[in-house]
């Protein structure tokens, strides 16, 4: 009997001490609504790919049982599912555990942190914490708190970024006007200036001629620009002697071209605009030229004299007492520089862009590689340009301007995948900082943010291109101080995208209202740069733009927590449902 006395004072004992626990664990859920939660940033922000979630709980006074101990979860709770962050242990100050201590007269607070990786589904979300406690040693008798919507949704306006990197083509060599000429001579006899008919006859003269002539005609390519005639006397007589043959000299060559330009149909006042007569009495110069190419024998002890003496009849004196060797000088060199020279200068024009154009769709082929990259650049269609660029690659296999610039037009069309084969061939030739921009661009495109960073950092030689795609990276990866300064002064979406992350909401809107022709998505970060703005009638303006350009973005409005306040405005629903 004494026995079953101690057996059931053992029994209520346990009893009322389970029920001291649960009378403890029942205070706290019913004071449980008096738990505050303050979430920063609310609501929560995309930066890169995360979400970072900072919460401070406070619990009043009374809450906590000392000998309590609480597990919270914070969740993110959208449309297609749930996920559960960091779970955090909060304990009673009689709990001899390590984690954040709760007294129960005074209450207090902890401070959470954690982040999590983005998906697209979660753009409409919650955040949520659920919470279980009991008393130590007994968690197998849990309660569970009340799950409480703590904060809204995640503002995921990074994702309105443009993936729109810039590629590099690699410029034509083309020249429409090339310099051209023709030059021809005539020989005389010593002491003579009167021009033998045999000197006439000479393949050079008839070629002068006839370059003349197509100067002259108007279906021709060239057009003349200058006629130069110099004429010489060798140095090897008296100087009033060879001044006066070189003037005779290049009287006769005058006379003789001015017939022939006559002939030409030149008229005299172009004949006056384009001539220009020189005369050299003793060519010395000429005389040193040929001597350098000779092979006679002691030619280098005549050009040490030439280099020792400048005075002119001291030089012929010197050069006269070597005997044998002016016998072979006056043989061999003398005789070249006694003539007349004529340089007929004129300009070539190649191809026109009309020509080029329609050789394009005609005769591709007679068309020069340089003609054919020029080309590219004469017409809008990106098909077009497309054609040119292969065509190109046909007429050149191994240049690499041509393959890059068939993957900067793939690129503009949206075709990374198709744009990358090409250049690899281009670099594979050539390895330079356009080429490596442009496989930045196709990296990025495809997703590929590390090979593209490093691609663009490797390739900033290639100029302002290149920064800007930067600073599409930058934005990505939630650096927005970096993407402005990689945007530098570029006046574009993603520009006012970066300043409208950083928290410049005027120049963010400075910007947008500058852009020519504003597409969809330009209109709607407007509407959102009017709503960080408190510009209700700027929020709804923009926003019947936006979706009047692309229905698409009634949807995207309607979960976009950036237009959260406006959610139940009537003028808001009419435009985006």
């Amino acid at each position: 009997m004494k026995r079953i006395q101690i057996n059931g004072l053992a029994s209520i004992l346990v009893v009322a001490i389970f029920l001291s626990s649960c009378a403890g664990l029942d205070q706290m859920k019913k004071l449980e609504s008096q738990v505050k939660y303050t979430v920063t940033p609310s609501p929560l922000e995309l930066l890169g790919n995360q979400v970072a979630v900072g919460i401070k709980v406070t619990y009043p006074p009374k809450f906590f049982n000392k000998k309590a101990i609480v597990q919270a979860t914070p969740y993110i709770k959208y449309e297609k599912g749930s996920k559960d962050l960091t779970s955090i242990k909060v304990q009673g100050e009689s709990v001899e555990a390590n984690d954040k201590v709760i007294k129960n007269a005074e209450g207090g607070s902890i401070d959470y942190a954690d982040k999590f990786e983005y998906n697209n589904d979660m753009m409409k979300a919650e955040l949520w914490v659920k919470a279980d406690a009991w008393i130590t040693k007994k968690e197998t008798k849990k309660i569970a708190l009340t799950p409480i919507k703590i904060a809204d949704g995640i503002i995921v306006t990074p994702k309105l970024v443009k993936i729109d990197p810039k590629p590099l083509f690699a410029a034509d060599k083309y020249v429409k006007v090339i310099p051209d000429s023709y030059s021809a001579s005539l020989l005389y006899v010593i002491n003579r200036y009167d021009i033998r008919p045999t000197e006439l006859k000479k393949d050079e003269i008839k070629q002068l001629n006839e370059y003349i002539k197509k100067t002259a005609d108007p279906n021709s390519r060239l057009q003349l620009k200058t006629i130069e005639i110099s004429s010489y006397a060798s140095p090897d007589g008296p100087m009033p002697l060879n001044t006066k043959l070189s003037g005779n000299r290049g009287g006769a060559a005058d006379s003789y071209l001015k017939k022939e330009l006559k002939k030409a149909k030149i008229t005299e006042a172009e004949k006056a605009e384009l001539w220009k007569v020189m005369n050299t009495p003793e060519d010395w110069d000429g005389f040193k030229a040929l001597m350098e190419k000779s092979t006679i024998k002691d030619k280098d002890l005549v050009l040490r004299v030439l280099s020792m003496y400048s005075d002119p009849d001291v030089r012929e004196k010197e050069i006269k007492h070597m005997s044998a060797t002016f016998v072979e000088i006056a043989k061999e060199i003398l005789p070249q520089l006694r003539r007349s020279k004529y340089t007929v200068s004129s300009e070539k024009q190649d191809f026109n862009d009309q020509e080029i154009v329609a050789f394009f769709d005609s005769k591709p082929d007679t068309l020069s590689l340089e003609q054919l990259l020029y080309g590219a650049n004469l017409v809008q269609d990106l098909n077009k340009k497309l054609a040119f660029y292969m065509q190109a690659t046909k007429k050149d296999p191994n240049c690499w301007r041509a393959k890059n610039n068939v993957a900067y037009i793939l690129i503009l069309q949206g075709k990374p995948a198709d744009a990358k084969p090409y250049l690899d061939a281009a670099k594979a030739i050539k390895d330079n900082d356009m080429v490596k921009n442009n496989l930045g661009c196709v990296a990025l495109m495809t997703g590929d943010l590390k090979t593209a960073e490093d691609l663009f950092t490797s390739a900033m030689g290639a100029g302002d291109a290149v920064s800007y795609n930067l600073g599409i990276i930058n934005i990505i990866n939630g650096k927005y101080d970096a993407a402005i300064k990689y945007f530098g002064a570029t006046q574009e979406f993603n520009s006012a995208l970066a300043k409208l992350l950083n928290k410049q909401n005027d120049l963010a809107l400075g910007i947008l209202k500058g852009l020519k022709d504003p597409d969809a998505k330009a209109s709607y970060l407007t509407a959102v740069a009017n709503a960080r703005a408190d510009n209700k009638d700027g929020v709804f303006a923009s926003l019947r733009l936006a979706v009047g350009k692309d229905a698409a973005w009634k949807a995207y409005a309607q979960k976009d927590l950036e237009f959260y306040k406006y959610f139940n405005d009537e003028t808001f629903k009419s435009i985006v449902q």
